[in-house]
């Protein structure tokens, strides 16, 4: 019987000194010089890292105002702070850039709107969705519920002077009013006010951003 051969000269003998087995990663210097080199630095004032593009973007495919939190989920920031740094980052690059677009603060969110000096422009491309074309009857009716919320619907027909059930019900169909509970008095009648749509509509972050009714009277003669 024939000695066996021993396995490891074996092995040295079908391989080169100076190959390297398949399997086996090549040093870590050598690993880095394979390595694609960064991205060159930019000095362009105006340029958007990724994580402002992807919150631009995120503002740009809202279709409302997006709170911190929100916005901070779906541009996968880390929290609602970096969000924040980042809208007064966009809010500086839009300036210097003589962009048509501003960051606002609308309906307690954010949003990308075009600045007010484009709205004539922008008139006739109005989406049917974001016009609201309210009657004089019903601005009335929105602006008794919006000041004097949450109210009943006798408290707005008592100072309006007229029936205002239809009204209403047209101003809940366009998400402008929403219920908000019931009244304590006889019979719990359902109490209506705003929505964070009639933010949006007219502008306003907050309620407290209503004008005050002393700054609607007309000026004495």
């Amino acid at each position: 019987m024939r000695p066996a051969r021993p396995i490891l000269p074996a092995l040295l003998a079908r391989r080169p000194p100076t190959a390297r087995p398949r399997d086996a990663r090549p040093p870590a210097v050598y690993r880095a010089s394979l390595a694609p080199p960064p991205p060159p630095a930019t000095t362009d004032p105006l340029a958007r890292d990724a994580r402002l593009a992807r919150l631009e973007a995120a503002l740009v495919l809202a279709d409302e105002p997006l709170a911190l939190k929100k916005l901070a989920e779906v541009a996968a920031l880390t929290d609602a702070a970096e969000a924040r740094v980042l809208l007064d980052r966009l809010r500086a690059v839009l300036d210097a850039d003589g962009s048509a677009f501003q960051v606002e603060e609308l309906a307690g969110g954010f949003q990308l709107l075009t600045r007010p000096a484009y709205h004539v422009w922008l008139l006739r491309f109005r989406r049917t969705g974001h016009d609201y074309r309210l009657t004089p009857t019903a601005l009335e009716t929105l602006a008794v519920i919006a000041y004097k919320q949450p109210v009943t619907r006798a408290d707005v027909e008592q100072i309006r002077g007229t029936a205002v059930g239809e009204v209403v019900r047209g101003l809940m169909e366009k998400g402008l009013v929403r219920t908000a509970g019931r009244d304590k008095s006889l019979g719990r009648p359902q109490l209506y006010a705003t929505t964070k749509k009639f933010l949006q509509a007219f502008g306003l972050n907050a309620l407290s951003d209503l004008p005050t009714v002393e700054s609607l009277r007309p000026p004495r003669g």
